[in-house]
């Protein structure tokens, strides 16, 4: 049995939360309201995140940032990326030796242009990191807590840390693999987002398989495009964090960026679909990430800055799809071939 801090009682941390519970390990679980963990110590429920699920009594949550920091080794990072510089900041006063950080959340810092893992290090004394994790794949919690077959990637440049989030979390349902593309695998759990926004953006519009399967394909080709520039390998791109979390996530009722997508295609405001979800919706930030990476890496990215263009500066849905299409023609392969 380990001691395990989850940080952040949103549906992602409270799945996950539920898993480490399950697989016998002592988890502590913090939200920023007291009134969260409440229902989560007393009524065994979270139901803003996770309506109908009846998490394990084993589990226990605190409104405490100071209690969960001084709980265990391990520290599970579940907050929205915009979150992340701040519960650094705070949880480190508490922090007393070395921790295994584990982060889950799938974005990248607008202007800084950093990956999370970057961030955290930037935060967090040197002195204070045993190790960061990055953990990473086609997930939804709605299904994990119905225990239905879920794989995921650990990954870490030392691969030993890996191997001990691997152990933690793997069971039955819920199977984990390692990989040392740090890079790889944050790009590609960051940059699914976007394409998914577009995905839904395209069923709002009525356009059915064939555009989504398009958009599906040459988006990925634009997150292999930067994510190799980047540092990262090829074939990660290929794996659960590439492939896999995209077909997920823009296909899936469960994903916030397809619903936000979707809704934006209908012809809604972006503010009032934000407001409509009620729940952070990474896409639309790393959307800007994006495509300032895009620019300073030089790396062609035609559907995140359609996207861009959606978002931030008010272009209708239906014409920045036009304007994809009637783009100048070229070889399937041509792009791909220059970068990989």
């Amino acid at each position: 049995m380990e001691k395990v801090v989850v940080l952040g009682a949103g549906s992602w941390g409270t799945a996950l939360s539920i898993v480490l519970a399950e697989n016998g390990h002592n988890c502590l679980l913090w939200s920023h309201r007291e009134d969260q963990a409440n229902e989560i110590n007393h009524q065994h429920s979270n139901e803003k995140y996770l309506p109908g699920t009846v998490l394990p009594t084993s589990l226990k949550a605190t409104s405490s940032l100071k209690e969960a920091a001084t709980h265990g080794k391990t520290i599970v990072m579940a907050v929205p990326t915009k979150g992340i510089r701040e519960v650094c900041r705070n949880v480190k006063e508490w922090i007393q030796e070395p921790i295994l950080f584990v982060h889950v959340s799938k974005g990248i810092e607008p202007d800084s242009l950093k990956r999370i893992s970057e961030v955290m290090r930037e935060e967090l004394p040197v002195h204070l990191i045993e190790g960061i994790v990055v953990l990473s794949g086609p997930s939804h919690a709605e299904e994990v807590v119905l225990k239905h077959p879920t794989t995921v990637t650990a990954a870490c440049e030392d691969i030993q840390y890996a191997e001990k989030v691997q152990d933690l979390f793997m069971n039955g349902n819920f199977r984990v693999y390692t990989n040392s593309d740090v890079i790889g695998v944050e790009i590609g759990g960051a940059l699914k987002n976007i394409i998914a926004l577009g995905a839904g953006i395209s069923d709002g519009l009525g356009y059915g398989d064939n555009a989504k399967a398009a958009l599906i394909t040459r988006g990925l080709a634009e997150i292999a495009r930067l994510g190799t520039k980047m540092g990262a390998k090829s074939s990660t791109f290929s794996g659960l964090t590439g492939i896999g979390d995209l077909i997920v996530t823009c296909t899936s009722v469960h994903s916030r960026n397809w619903r936000a997508g979707n809704l934006l295609g209908k012809g809604m405001k972006l503010d009032d679909v934000l407001n409509q979800m009620g729940m952070v919706v990474e896409g639309v930030r790393t959307t800007k990430a994006a495509h300032q990476l895009s620019k300073f890496h030089e790396v062609p990215m035609p559907i995140t800055s359609a996207l861009y263009a959606v978002l931030f500066e008010q272009v209708d849905p239906k014409i920045a799809v036009d304007q994809l299409m009637d783009r100048v023609k070229k070889h399937e392969m041509e792009d791909l071939f220059e970068y990989l």
